[in-house]
């Protein structure tokens, strides 16, 4: 079973940045995919991107494309989000779980979360 644990949330003005960690691990957990959502209140789940074991060609939600960039560290069971040029409405909960790369579908549990709140 995949375990994960997100970190590197934050407060952060709009227009700034903020990376986060997606540290994950169990059982053949490295070919999993791996992606990233957010939640926020009031909201439904929003699948924003998800990355192939050893793929370079990520998928992006229209949300976030050209702002996020995931990445992953298989060596570090770790799977990076860079959100650049933050606004408010980027405001969320966000976990890391298994994904679907087409359809940035959670497969799955998700991890804990680790808040973003994009403020000034």
């Amino acid at each position: 079973q995949l375990q994960l644990v997100e970190s590197g949330g934050g407060l952060v003005q709009p227009g700034g940045s903020l990376r986060l960690s997606c540290a994950f691990s169990g059982f053949t957990s490295e070919y999993y995919n791996i992606g990233w959502f957010r939640q926020a209140p009031g909201k439904e789940r929003e699948g924003l991107s998800c990355i192939r074991s050893g793929d370079r060609n990520p998928n992006y939600a229209h949300s976030v494309k050209g702002r996020f960039t995931i990445s992953r560290d298989n060596a570090k069971n770790t799977v990076y989000l860079q959100m650049n040029s933050l606004k408010p409405e980027d405001t969320a909960v966000y976990h890391c779980g298994a994904c679907d790369w087409y359809d940035l579908r959670l497969l799955g549990s998700w991890g804990q979360g680790t808040q973003v709140t994009v403020s000034s």
